[in-house]
């Protein structure tokens, strides 16, 4: 069966132009070292649990200080960060079980602190018209208490049945990976536990604890966090590539390909980005015939 044709008379799902001039919704959070730590832990890190670069994620006196991944600011405040507010913007009539989390950029304005009071700013700036889908750009900034911006991120959000409204189409494809064997090959092992321990950051979906949850939505049991396999990707390219500082990056981006299993091998394919400013990534799962996992990945650096 195809999608529900809407009527003449039938509101569409998403009213662009209405959703993009809707106020920023201001949204007050708070983090601490111990929220930092569990994040980083539920990424992996730690191991081996003598290593002094692992210690600077997971331990709060460490002698340089607590190491933050940029990539906490996507559940910074223990909701997920910004969640996705867009469904609740005026203009928005859509089906959660119609929309699919589909790529996720962050940008670094200032190194996020292991403990804030901040102000998470957020907006629609754009919907694309993909034809039978939508995608909402859902863009937020986290702002310190003098109002200056630590991070902004976008969320891009694919909605299934809610294109066709004759929108722009969105910008043409980041660059992606060069056709040749990559620079850098990484394997980092998961744990089987490993969603249950990520949900503990703020996101609650029961697909990634629930196996009858998950196996109505077709899959064989709970799959990982896509945030979670991306906060793992930047972390080992911060690691093994920067000198475990994650100072130096200045942003990061993926679009989610492909499931992932707790307890499975992630593999990170990475190639020295041409402009000599970063790294080009696809993460697969070399235990399902390299299934690519993550694609049009970036890290950009100083």
């Amino acid at each position: 069966m195809g999608d529900p044709v809407l009527s003449q008379d039938a509101a569409p799902p998403i009213d662009a132009a209405r959703v993009i001039a809707a106020p920023p919704v201001r949204t007050e959070v708070t983090w601490d070292d111990r929220d930092v730590r569990l994040y980083h832990l539920a990424l992996g890190a730690g191991v081996p649990e003598t290593d002094d670069r692992e210690l600077a994620y997971v331990y709060e006196r460490h002698t340089r200080g607590l190491a933050v991944l940029p990539t906490f600011g996507t559940v910074a405040g223990g909701t997920g960060g910004i969640g996705f507010q867009v469904f609740d913007l005026p203009g928005v009539r859509v089906d959660l079980a119609r929309a699919l989390h589909g790529g996720q950029e962050i940008t670094v304005h200032r190194p996020l602190p292991a403990a804030a009071r901040a102000t998470a700013v957020t907006r629609v700036p754009a919907v694309y018209d993909k034809g039978r889908a939508a995608v909402i750009i859902q863009e937020s900034t986290l702002l310190d208490e003098d109002e200056q911006p630590l991070l902004t991120q976008r969320n891009h959000i694919f909605v299934h049945g809610a294109g066709g409204f004759g929108g722009d189409r969105g910008p043409a494809d980041p660059t992606p990976v060069p056709d040749r064997a990559p620079d850098h090959v990484f394997d980092l092992p998961t744990l089987r536990q490993q969603a249950l321990l990520y949900r503990l950051t703020g996101d609650w979906n029961p697909l990634h604890a629930d196996p009858a949850t998950a196996r109505a939505a077709g899959y064989d049991r709970p799959i990982l966090h896509g945030l979670c396999t991306f906060g793992m990707a930047v972390k080992a390219v911060t690691d093994r590539l920067l000198r475990s500082d994650p100072g130096r990056v200045t942003g990061c981006r993926t679009r989610f390909a492909g499931v992932f299993f707790p307890g499975e091998t992630l593999r990170l394919h990475v190639w020295d980005h041409p402009g000599g400013n970063g790294y080009l990534l696809r993460a697969t799962a070399p235990d399902r015939d390299d299934a690519i996992v993550l694609s049009h990945a970036a890290v950009t650096v100083r």
